[in-house]
């Protein structure tokens, strides 16, 4: 539902990578593999960290400014509320110190405010940290660790241009393991170039095998003006083909749910009470704010987006930080986001709560707009609930959410 009220959970994006990943079209800077100590130019290479590279520093004393700010804009409104949950996402925000990711947790928490109790999360890579990085982490106040995995294949690796092998991925498990780290997610990559079904089946054994709390399933989109985008065109070869990759889903959630897993929304996995708190801020539609480089906050009912390259998200601070004006969205808008992001879950809606904010005619527009689903099994009505039938429902999400839109915003 769309809130006016203060966020309660921040994202923070650290734009930094090795390397840029073959299908990644997210704002980043890449700072390569390895880089010598600035103190000790003829020693042995060591991989670039927030230790070494002035760019990542540099960046960290700007977000902390940006931090500053809304906290002091906070404070003339008289509107506070503690952060429920933060996630730091990237890029690779592993590749961060840990006393930089310290001095942005103390930062929040001065000037925003972080609940006992909240849940802080961060993406780490295999091969971008070892047991002494993971206990700073840990030491600042991170609690739960979303580990970017793909794939467990090392040429399906190398399709992706990772810049980590299997041997990383068995090792930084074995990191999260000997810190006692319980509340970690694994990510993997469906419908990936050359990918065969029995390559997606190791892919998930291998993955349920590592006990994870939490497991998120994404299909590959082709992004405009990516790696892929230059080498594949979707539905030819060497890409799975439409029918491979809805194969692929299904297996996913058959596999999963056979392992203990409950299939809580279209791309993610937990085990009993492991879900992502900070995620379903975002698909209850809950208000956030997203601060950094390309980062974008949801308040009041709009988004503001930040600029996409260091340069000028470093002037827009210089500038301070002003929002630019949008335009506010209608209530079709507010309605169709709101279902967009709703019925990726599997508990689906509350068409009562719906009416109360939208109007009984528009509700009756979208369940009309669904209502030939339901021969198909895709869509689920009980009681005063929709939702989507697991797993073709969500699988073909899509087709249906289309019909909802034209229905509403015709």
């Amino acid at each position: 539902m769309v809130s006016s009220s203060q966020p309660q959970a921040a994202y923070l994006h650290i734009p930094f990578c090795r390397r840029r990943c073959f299908y990644c079209d997210f704002p980043i800077s890449v700072v390569g593999d390895f880089k010598p100590l600035r103190d000790r130019p003829d020693s042995p290479p060591e991989p670039s960290n927030g230790r070494n590279s002035p760019q990542i520093g540099e960046y960290v004393v700007a977000l902390a400014q940006e931090i500053a700010i809304l906290g002091d804009r906070l404070r003339q409104w008289g509107d506070r509320r503690p952060l429920a949950t933060v996630f730091f996402g990237g890029g690779t925000p592993s590749l961060l110190a840990p006393e930089q990711v310290d001095t942005l947790l103390q930062t929040l928490d001065r000037h925003l405010g972080i609940a006992a109790d909240a849940e802080i999360s961060m993406e780490l890579d295999p091969g971008t940290f070892d047991r002494p990085w993971l206990a700073g982490f840990l030491a600042a106040g991170v609690n739960r660790i979303s580990l970017g995995v793909q794939a467990f294949q090392p040429e399906l690796l190398a399709v992706c241009g990772r810049s980590h092998g299997v041997a990383e991925i068995t090792q930084a498990v074995e990191h999260l393991n000997a810190a006692g780290v319980q509340n970690w997610s694994l990510d993997l990559i469906s419908g990936l170039p050359h990918q065969s079904i029995a390559q997606w089946q190791d892919s998930l054994t291998q993955a349920i095998a590592l006990n994870p709390a939490h497991i998120s399933v994404y299909d590959l989109i082709v992004e405009p003006q990516t790696a892929f985008d230059r080498r594949y065109q979707p539905g030819d070869r060497p890409l799975p083909s439409d029918q491979q990759t809805a194969q692929m889903y299904r297996l996913a959630a058959q596999t999963l749910a056979a392992a203990g897993f409950e299939h809580y929304e279209v791309s993610n996995y937990a085990r009993p009470g492991w879900q992502c708190r900070h995620n379903r801020t975002y698909w209850e539609n809950r208000p956030y704010y997203g601060l950094g480089m390309g980062a974008t906050s949801y308040v009041g009912g709009q988004r503001f987006g930040r600029p996409r390259t260091r340069s000028a998200y470093y002037d827009w601070l210089a500038a301070g930080a002003i929002e630019p004006p949008t335009e506010p969205p209608t209530p079709a808008d507010q309605l169709a986001e709101t279902l967009m992001l709703g019925l990726r879950l599997a508990e689906g809606v509350d068409l009562g709560q719906l009416r109360q904010t939208f109007g009984a005619e528009a509700i009756a527009q979208v369940l009309a707009a669904v209502d030939r689903f339901g021969a198909a099994g895709w869509v689920v009505r009980s009681g005063d609930r929709l939702a989507l039938s697991n797993p073709d429902g969500l699988l073909f999400s899509n087709q249906i959410l289309t019909a909802i839109f034209q229905a509403i915003d015709p």
